[in-house]
């Protein structure tokens, strides 16, 4: 079965599709403890990926978005032991780590949804203190690194925005899906020009990721390389 997402005129990309991108994407994550896991919705066939991240105020910085093919992976590394350990300190009451009593660490959630509408995946996610107290938009906002700033001035409030999860009926962010034919499109031609495999899903969320603090290790890029090219 071919993985190929559309053509050079029309990049899509089929519910099928995605659901064997994420997969893939998953059985990897399940072989470095990234924690990606499956979702079904309630009552339907759909579902969507999710990850949990718990995230410290002094969290490492994202990378550079113009060096982000050069740094993001040990960057993702580094975001992937660091969010390991966090999750080891507030597991252990004798740690005795300030993090575990104050509003200091962020609860981060993280949907991948498909969007029959776009026919592309759609980022949601929500962020919340441990004490409960939910992120607004306003902090979300702050929260994105200046790296990122810039690229998003033109219009943050329509690239971040608050809407009702599809599957969920809750409140969520997301990073609204308009332009991401516009970056992939260049980003999949090549991969078929190269005749290279290509997990849409790990290209598309190593682009989109960073802007709301979410690296991959580079190990994903790698998995994906080793992957034979689909059959057409």
């Amino acid at each position: 079965m071919s993985r190929d997402w559309g053509s050079a005129e029309d990049v899509c990309l089929g519910e099928q599709t995605f659901r064997l991108y994420c997969e893939e994407f998953i059985q990897h994550s399940r072989s470095i403890n990234d924690e990606w896991d499956w979702e079904h919705s309630q009552g339907s066939e759909d579902g969507y990926m999710k990850k949990i991240l718990l995230k410290a105020a002094n969290g490492s910085a994202p990378p550079a978005w113009d060096d982000q093919r050069n740094v993001q992976g040990e960057n993702g590394e580094l975001e992937l032991e660091a969010q390991h350990r966090v999750y080891e300190e507030l597991e252990d009451p004798g740690a005795g780590c300030s993090i575990t009593t104050g509003p200091e660490v962020t609860r981060y959630e993280y949907h991948v949804v498909y969007s029959s509408s776009y026919q592309s995946p759609v980022l949601y996610f929500r962020a919340c203190k441990l004490d409960g107290r939910p992120l607004s938009l306003e902090e979300i906002w702050e929260s994105v690194h200046d790296n990122y700033k810039d690229r998003l001035l033109q219009g943050p409030w329509d690239t971040i925005t608050q809407q009702e999860h599809p599957l969920l009926g809750q409140p969520f962010f997301i990073l609204h899906p308009c332009r991401t034919h516009e970056f992939m499109t260049p980003i999949i031609q090549a991969a078929k020009e190269e005749n290279r495999h290509l997990n849409v899903i790990t290209a598309w969320l190593s682009m989109v990721g960073p802007v709301v603090g979410l690296a991959l290790p580079i190990s994903y890029a790698t998995a994906a390389s080793k992957h034979k090219t689909a059959p057409d």
